[in-house]
Protein backbone atom coordinates (compact mmCIF):
# COMPACT_ATOMS: atom_id res chain seq x y z
CA UNK A 1 0.00 0.00 0.00
CA UNK A 2 1.24 3.27 -0.84
CA UNK A 3 2.02 5.81 1.87
CA UNK A 4 -0.85 8.31 1.25
CA UNK A 5 -3.07 5.24 1.52
CA UNK A 6 -1.91 3.94 4.35
CA UNK A 7 -1.78 7.81 6.23
CA UNK A 8 -6.20 7.94 4.79
CA UNK A 9 -6.97 4.98 6.20
CA UNK A 10 -4.92 5.47 9.76
CA UNK A 11 -7.21 8.78 10.10
CA UNK A 12 -10.48 7.36 9.54
CA UNK A 13 -9.75 4.63 12.22
CA UNK A 14 -8.75 6.97 14.46
CA UNK A 15 -11.16 9.88 13.65
CA UNK A 16 -13.76 7.20 13.61
CA UNK A 17 -12.74 5.65 16.96
CA UNK A 18 -12.59 9.05 18.66
CA UNK A 19 -16.42 9.68 17.67
CA UNK A 20 -17.22 6.29 19.19
CA UNK A 21 -16.22 7.95 22.49
CA UNK A 22 -17.07 11.55 22.42
CA UNK A 23 -20.37 11.08 19.99
CA UNK A 24 -23.56 11.55 23.15
CA UNK A 25 -25.83 9.20 20.46
CA UNK A 26 -25.41 5.61 20.68
CA UNK A 27 -26.65 4.83 17.30
CA UNK A 28 -23.80 7.22 15.75
CA UNK A 29 -21.36 5.47 18.41
CA UNK A 30 -22.24 2.11 16.94
CA UNK A 31 -21.72 3.37 13.25
CA UNK A 32 -18.71 5.28 13.81
CA UNK A 33 -17.18 1.80 15.61
CA UNK A 34 -18.51 0.21 12.57
CA UNK A 35 -16.59 2.62 10.08
CA UNK A 36 -13.32 2.14 12.62
CA UNK A 37 -13.34 -1.59 12.47
CA UNK A 38 -13.54 -1.11 8.31
CA UNK A 39 -10.59 1.39 8.46
CA UNK A 40 -8.55 -1.23 10.62
CA UNK A 41 -9.23 -3.81 8.17
CA UNK A 42 -7.98 -1.56 5.22
CA UNK A 43 -4.74 -1.50 7.39
CA UNK A 44 -4.51 -5.17 7.84
CA UNK A 45 -4.87 -5.72 4.14
CA UNK A 46 -2.35 -3.31 3.47
CA UNK A 47 0.34 -5.68 5.17
CA UNK A 48 -0.88 -8.74 2.90
CA UNK A 49 -3.21 -9.84 6.09
CA UNK A 50 -5.68 -11.08 3.81
CA UNK A 51 -7.04 -13.56 6.11
CA UNK A 52 -7.05 -11.08 9.38
CA UNK A 53 -8.52 -8.06 7.55
CA UNK A 54 -11.13 -10.51 6.16
CA UNK A 55 -12.26 -11.61 10.07
CA UNK A 56 -12.10 -8.33 10.83
CA UNK A 57 -14.64 -7.38 8.53
CA UNK A 58 -16.90 -10.42 9.29
CA UNK A 59 -16.86 -11.03 12.92
CA UNK A 60 -16.42 -7.65 14.00
CA UNK A 61 -17.91 -4.78 11.79
CA UNK A 62 -20.63 -8.01 11.18
CA UNK A 63 -21.05 -10.00 14.02
CA UNK A 64 -20.24 -7.59 17.04
CA UNK A 65 -21.95 -4.97 15.49
CA UNK A 66 -25.21 -6.45 15.04
CA UNK A 67 -24.55 -6.97 18.99
CA UNK A 68 -24.51 -3.71 19.55
CA UNK A 69 -26.88 -2.62 17.79
CA UNK A 70 -29.75 -5.43 19.38
CA UNK A 71 -28.58 -3.56 23.08
CA UNK A 72 -28.76 -0.21 21.68
CA UNK A 73 -32.66 -1.20 20.57
CA UNK A 74 -33.48 -1.89 23.75
CA UNK A 75 -32.20 1.29 25.06
CA UNK A 76 -34.12 4.44 25.17
CA UNK A 77 -31.73 6.57 23.41
CA UNK A 78 -33.74 10.12 24.61
CA UNK A 79 -33.05 9.43 27.39
CA UNK A 80 -29.41 8.34 27.12
CA UNK A 81 -28.64 11.53 25.36
CA UNK A 82 -29.77 13.71 28.21
CA UNK A 83 -27.65 12.24 30.52
CA UNK A 84 -24.60 14.50 31.85
CA UNK A 85 -21.13 13.34 31.21
CA UNK A 86 -18.99 11.65 34.07
CA UNK A 87 -16.40 13.99 34.76
CA UNK A 88 -14.37 11.28 37.16
CA UNK A 89 -15.36 8.84 34.46
CA UNK A 90 -13.04 11.15 31.92
CA UNK A 91 -10.49 12.05 33.75
CA UNK A 92 -9.88 8.30 34.85
CA UNK A 93 -9.64 7.81 31.17
CA UNK A 94 -7.23 10.56 30.00
CA UNK A 95 -5.49 9.29 32.90
CA UNK A 96 -5.21 5.68 31.47
CA UNK A 97 -4.40 6.66 28.19
CA UNK A 98 -1.41 8.57 29.29
CA UNK A 99 -0.27 5.37 31.32
CA UNK A 100 -0.69 3.52 27.78
CA UNK A 101 1.01 5.57 26.11
CA UNK A 102 4.13 5.84 28.70
CA UNK A 103 4.23 2.22 28.44
CA UNK A 104 4.49 1.85 24.90
CA UNK A 105 6.92 4.19 24.99
CA UNK A 106 9.09 2.75 27.50
CA UNK A 107 8.43 -0.58 25.69
CA UNK A 108 10.09 0.45 22.20
CA UNK A 109 12.53 2.57 23.42
CA UNK A 110 13.97 -0.26 25.73
CA UNK A 111 13.38 -3.43 23.53
CA UNK A 112 15.97 -3.69 20.50
CA UNK A 113 13.86 -4.69 17.76
CA UNK A 114 11.24 -1.70 18.62
CA UNK A 115 14.08 0.78 17.10
CA UNK A 116 14.63 -1.14 14.24
CA UNK A 117 11.89 0.40 10.98
CA UNK A 118 9.87 -1.96 8.78
CA UNK A 119 12.24 -1.65 6.25
CA UNK A 120 15.57 -3.00 8.28
CA UNK A 121 13.29 -5.53 9.78
CA UNK A 122 12.29 -7.63 6.92
CA UNK A 123 10.77 -11.50 6.61
CA UNK A 124 13.47 -13.67 6.41
CA UNK A 125 12.30 -17.27 6.03
CA UNK A 126 15.57 -19.09 5.95
CA UNK A 127 16.88 -17.25 9.34
CA UNK A 128 13.89 -18.11 10.87
CA UNK A 129 14.35 -22.05 9.40
CA UNK A 130 17.63 -21.97 10.82
CA UNK A 131 16.53 -20.61 14.28
CA UNK A 132 13.18 -22.39 14.95
CA UNK A 133 15.92 -26.13 13.96
CA UNK A 134 13.81 -29.35 14.82
CA UNK A 135 11.14 -27.44 16.84
CA UNK A 136 9.51 -26.66 13.17
CA UNK A 137 6.68 -28.09 11.82
CA UNK A 138 7.42 -30.12 8.82
CA UNK A 139 4.70 -28.42 6.64
CA UNK A 140 6.36 -24.99 7.79
CA UNK A 141 9.85 -26.48 7.34
CA UNK A 142 9.03 -27.49 3.67
CA UNK A 143 7.83 -24.30 2.94
CA UNK A 144 10.00 -21.70 3.87
CA UNK A 145 12.62 -24.52 2.25
CA UNK A 146 10.82 -23.74 -1.28
CA UNK A 147 10.58 -19.75 -0.07
CA UNK A 148 6.92 -19.49 0.34
CA UNK A 149 4.65 -19.48 2.95
CA UNK A 150 1.16 -20.01 3.03
CA UNK A 151 -0.83 -17.58 1.34
CA UNK A 152 -3.93 -16.49 3.56
CA UNK A 153 -5.18 -14.72 0.26
CA UNK A 154 -6.15 -18.53 -0.65
CA UNK A 155 -8.62 -18.94 2.65
CA UNK A 156 -10.39 -15.56 1.64
CA UNK A 157 -11.28 -17.34 -2.00
CA UNK A 158 -12.28 -20.62 -0.11
CA UNK A 159 -14.34 -18.79 2.09
CA UNK A 160 -16.04 -16.28 -0.21
CA UNK A 161 -16.55 -18.98 -3.34
CA UNK A 162 -17.14 -22.55 -1.91
CA UNK A 163 -18.86 -21.56 1.42
CA UNK A 164 -20.24 -17.90 -0.07
CA UNK A 165 -24.12 -19.47 0.15
CA UNK A 166 -23.03 -19.87 4.13
CA UNK A 167 -21.96 -16.45 4.40
CA UNK A 168 -24.94 -15.27 2.88
CA UNK A 169 -27.07 -17.03 5.43
CA UNK A 170 -25.44 -15.79 7.97
CA UNK A 171 -26.02 -12.52 7.21
CA UNK A 172 -29.74 -13.09 6.27
CA UNK A 173 -30.02 -14.51 10.18
CA UNK A 174 -28.30 -11.32 11.68
CA UNK A 175 -30.73 -9.49 9.53
CA UNK A 176 -33.87 -11.10 10.74
CA UNK A 177 -32.63 -10.86 14.60
CA UNK A 178 -32.19 -7.05 13.85
CA UNK A 179 -35.52 -6.89 12.90
CA UNK A 180 -37.08 -9.01 15.60
CA UNK A 181 -35.40 -6.87 17.68
CA UNK A 182 -36.59 -3.99 16.58
CA UNK A 183 -39.99 -5.26 16.49
CA UNK A 184 -39.74 -6.68 20.28
CA UNK A 185 -38.40 -3.23 21.52
CA UNK A 186 -41.11 -1.20 19.86
CA UNK A 187 -43.45 0.38 22.40
CA UNK A 188 -47.00 -0.26 21.60
CA UNK A 189 -49.43 3.23 21.80
CA UNK A 190 -52.54 2.42 22.65
CA UNK A 191 -54.67 5.04 22.92
CA UNK A 192 -55.72 7.35 25.99
CA UNK A 193 -58.26 4.98 28.10
CA UNK A 194 -58.04 2.03 26.66
CA UNK A 195 -56.41 -1.36 27.51
CA UNK A 196 -52.88 -1.73 28.37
Amino acid sequence: MSSPLFYIFAAITLLFGAMVIASKNPVTSALSLAVSFVGLAALFVSLDAYFIGTIQVLVYAGAVMVLFLFIIMLLDIKAAEKLKPNYAAVAAAVLLFVVLIMQVAAVLTGFEAGRKSTTDAQLRPQQALVAMGDKALPTIANDLKAGQLPDTKLMGLQLYHKYGFHLQMVGLLLLVGTVGVVVLSKKENSPKGGRE
